[in-house]
């Protein structure tokens, strides 16, 4: 025991303990660093879709530098494969291309200009985390074909007269091994063709057989995005490396799709930040009002695509531009000002309707902004006074707006009671999730003015803890996460927090950061397995799996969880179901039908679908 009491750490720390890691081994054992997170596949912005993206982004900058119209891709089995019709990588250059870190052909020179894929890593990181990768190579009648496993050449085939045409195709695998069980949902590769389409006039997609191709770009965009019918039809202005489309609804907020060569960044940037000053500026400018920004921009349903040199993004999965200038010596911000200062203005000369509805639409903002304005400086005190001590709020260390790897692992989640909110907070990691407990059932707000906001302390206090009181760029968590019994009243609180998000912060939603918390409804077990079963299905299974001598307990809500347990449903197994808008979700008409005043339209539908069903195991049973 002296002996170890004695021990000097830094006699474990020598020579020995310095470990270098080749390129393959550092990206298989942190592929966060390159793809962000892993995931199952259940969320459009899990690391499989990212690899996707990785390798048609080689496809699309082959057609910006005019070099092919089709882009062939097929997911079928867990393989993904993508075949174009560029010049095809260079024969002998194939094997290093697609396996030997920061090699490639958009380092300079004029082989790429304007392009996403400039690191040298993606078509590599794709390659090193995949259990089976190949790639084929057609130039002018000659072919080469390479294949990989985890990284690793396994052969290398060439060919002559060949008569297929030139490109490239690449087949993966992604490794089970890295990412564990996984499944493609293919409406979120859908989306992910279509916003391609929308930002390459011309280029082709076929995914799985089905072509998808855009001929009005960002306008299409935005006609497939709008989930209600806009003021005014969509101004679409397009020159020199820049399109932009814009128009305005009747909600709250901002809502923003933004491009940089081609690539979708979902969390904004440089080019995004000049386009809503831009916007502000150009109508203050024309109507020779000094209207609030915030006024002019309330309701605007806007996309703009840019594309830029060399362009900087802050991190390997490249969401979020950081260049300052769209190509050197031009300014962004300045670039993105002069082109909406000229052509925002000579649209709206030429089009005095289009201005006429809009210059209402400001109005409208404004008096709703002054009417509020009283009360809205009161809250604000309030939040502010009990920021240092909010009950409510259980606060973590690290926020989304945070310079921190851990940023984007930030969440809040948003409970009902205390028992439930005790349950999370004991069981939480304080680093990153953080707790918002209600008191009971929050205030229908469908049909109410953002003032109720302001009036509703649990409302207000909500969005001080967001952070979400004037825009999303200073959103606090990542993920916001409705947690509520899986029971009708636990529903009902669901539909009145997402009716809230819907009707005052609607880019909470678009933008991705709205989730609901799927609890377990069972925990089967015997003396040695334990599972948790979130259906019925799933019980079922795990009784079989236990055999004889099974206890099964039905959770009646998240309070009867112990914090022990709840470990399990918040750390790296949690189930987490994203709320999304599609042009298809009428939100007035749903949040009229399910929100509004009851009506006999209403009570027929509930009586229509009204299940009668056995009630479910209430106690802990022993099943022998």
């Amino acid at each position: 025991m002296a002996d170890l009491l004695n021990t000097n750490p830094n006699d474990t720390y020598g020579d020995d303990a310095i470990v270098t890691l080749s390129p393959r081994e550092h990206i298989r054992l942190r592929p966060g660093m390159y793809i962000g997170k892993l995931g199952d596949g259940s969320q459009a912005d899990d690391g499989i879709y990212v690899l996707i993206k990785e390798v048609v982004d080689n496809s699309v900058d082959e057609f910006i530098m005019g070099a092919g119209h089709r882009v062939e891709i097929t997911v079928e089995q867990n393989v993904v494969t993508v075949r174009d019709y560029g010049r095809g990588i260079p024969l002998k250059s194939l094997a290093a291309a697609v396996s030997e870190m920061n090699t490639g052909g958009k380092y300079g020179g004029s082989a790429f200009k304007k392009t996403v894929g400039l690191n040298g890593v993606g078509v590599k990181a794709v390659n090193m985390l995949s259990s089976e990768f190949t790639a084929r190579s057609v130039r002018d009648g000659e072919a080469r074909t390479v294949t990989f496993a985890k990284g690793l050449e396994q052969s290398d085939r060439w060919e002559s007269g060949v008569a297929e045409k030139n490109g490239t195709l690449i087949s993966f695998r992604v490794d089970e091994e890295v990412f564990g069980q996984y499944a493609y949902n293919l409406e979120y590769v859908e989306q992910m063709v279509k916003n391609y389409t929308y930002l390459n006039l011309g280029l082709t997609f076929c995914l799985n057989g089905r072509n998808y191709v855009s001929k009005n770009g960002l306008l299409d965009l935005l006609g497939e995005n709008l989930t209600e019918e806009p003021l005014y039809a969509p101004i679409h202005l397009s020159g020199d490396d820049i399109e932009v489309a814009i128009t305005h609804g009747t909600g709250y907020g901002e809502s923003y799709f933004s491009f940089v060569n081609g690539q979708y960044t979902s969390q904004g940037g440089t080019h995004q930040a000049a386009f809503r000053e831009a916007i502000a500026k150009t109508v203050k400018e024309f109507f020779h009002k000094d209207y609030d920004p915030s006024d002019i921009r309330t309701s605007v349903i806007a996309a703009i695509s840019v594309k830029v040199t060399d362009p900087v993004f802050e991190s390997q999965t490249k969401i979020k531009l950081g260049s300052k200038e769209i190509e050197p010596g031009v300014s962004m911000r300045n670039f993105v000002m002069d082109f909406l200062g000229k052509h925002l203005d000579d649209y709206l000369h030429k089009h005095p309707e289009t201005a006429q509805t809009l210059q209402k639409k400001i109005v409208e903002n404004e008096k709703e902004r002054k009417a509020i304005s009283g009360i809205q400086k009161k809250a604000r005190e309030t939040a502010k006074k009990v920021s240092l001590n909010n009950r409510k709020l259980r606060d973590c260390k690290i926020h989304f707006t945070d310079r921190s790897e851990l940023a984007e692992q930030s969440m809040i989640f948003i409970t009902e009671g205390d028992s439930a909110s005790g349950s999370i907070t004991a069981s939480r990691d304080v680093r990153t999730q953080a707790v918002f407990s209600l008191r009971g059932k929050p205030l229908n707000c469908y049909g109410l003015t953002k003032k109720v906001v302001y009036e509703n302390e649990e409302f207000n206090l909500l969005q001080a803890a967001l952070n979400i009181e004037e825009d999303m760029e200073n959103l606090r968590y990542n993920k916001v996460i409705i947690a509520t019994d899986a029971d009708v009243d636990g529903m009902h609180i669901r539909l009145l927090l997402t009716s809230f998000f819907l009707q005052f912060f609607p880019d909470v939603i678009r933008t991705g950061h709205l989730y609901i918390l799927q609890t377990p409804l069972f925990r089967v077990r015997n003396r040695k397995k334990t599972f948790y079963c979130y259906s019925d299905e799933e019980r079922q299974r795990a009784i079989a799996e236990c055999g004889a001598g099974v206890e099964i307990t039905r959770f009646k809500g998240l309070g009867e969880i112990s914090s022990v347990e709840f470990k399990e449903f918040i750390g790296e197994n949690m189930r987490l179901d994203r709320v999304r808008l599609t042009k298809d979700d009428p939100i007035h008409d749903l949040l009229e039908f399910y929100m509004g005043k009851n009506t006999f339209e209403r009570q027929g539908f509930i009586i229509d679908n009204l299940r009668i069903e056995e009630d479910l195991v209430e106690q802990d049973l022993k099943i022998s």
